[in-house]
């Protein structure tokens, strides 16, 4: 993880359907629940999350004052170039860079050469979000 990748905030801050790092895994927050300060201490927050690239279910303890991670996440626009087993080879169509990101299996029987997809990039890892309908 390089500063690049990754910003910091209080816990209070985060909100549901945003993305936080639990376990040096981003992830998209999906519950919060905050608890009353007790005699001695500070509230503190049970935060629910989805792994972004893996789909695992983490959860993070801390106080509502505590610093959580927020990774960087860039989406950009790819176009399919080729497809080997469930592996695609893609080209972003900002930079024309072109790589090897991992087909998920919600998106199997929808990503096809020629065909636009959406890729999430976070903390040096690419995933397929979104497959664009072809005309």
């Amino acid at each position: 993880m390089t500063e690049g990748d990754i910003n910091k905030t209080e816990a209070r801050n985060v909100k549901v359907g945003r993305f936080i790092v639990i376990d040096d895994i981003p992830c998209k927050v999906v519950s919060i629940d905050v608890s009353k300060p007790g005699k001695h201490g500070a509230a503190k927050m049970r935060i629910t999350a989805i792994g972004i690239f893996d789909g695992q279910k983490k959860t993070l303890l801390t106080s509502t004052d505590g610093t959580v991670i927020v990774p960087v996440i860039k989406k950009s626009t790819a176009q399919v170039i080729s497809i080997d087993g469930n592996v695609a080879q893609v080209m972003d169509k900002d930079t024309y860079e072109t790589y090897e990101v991992v087909v998920p299996d919600e998106f199997k029987d929808q990503v096809e050469e020629g065909k636009e997809v959406e890729v999430m990039e976070a903390m040096g890892r690419k995933a397929i979000i979104r497959v664009f309908r072809g005309e």
